[in-house]
């Protein structure tokens, strides 16, 4: 797995988390959602992403769109 896949898949994973706790908890947390969307959308745009900088800290090999 690389960079680019751990990104996306822990997007993924949160956005499914978000509906859940939208589901069970309270509609208040589609702000997470909201986040999470902003911050794709911001890291398509720059190429900045502060998880992709945590997953090249761990260790995880780099990929394409994220170095």
């Amino acid at each position: 797995m690389n960079i680019d896949n751990a990104v996306l898949s822990f997007a993924g994973v949160m956005v499914l988390v978000s509906v859940v706790l939208v589901w069970l908890v309270s509609p208040w947390w589609l702000l997470l959602t909201a986040f999470l969307g902003l911050n794709l959308l911001q890291a398509g745009i720059t190429g900045f992403c502060p998880v992709a900088m945590i997953f090249k800290r761990l260790g995880v090999k780099p990929g394409t769109a994220f170095r």
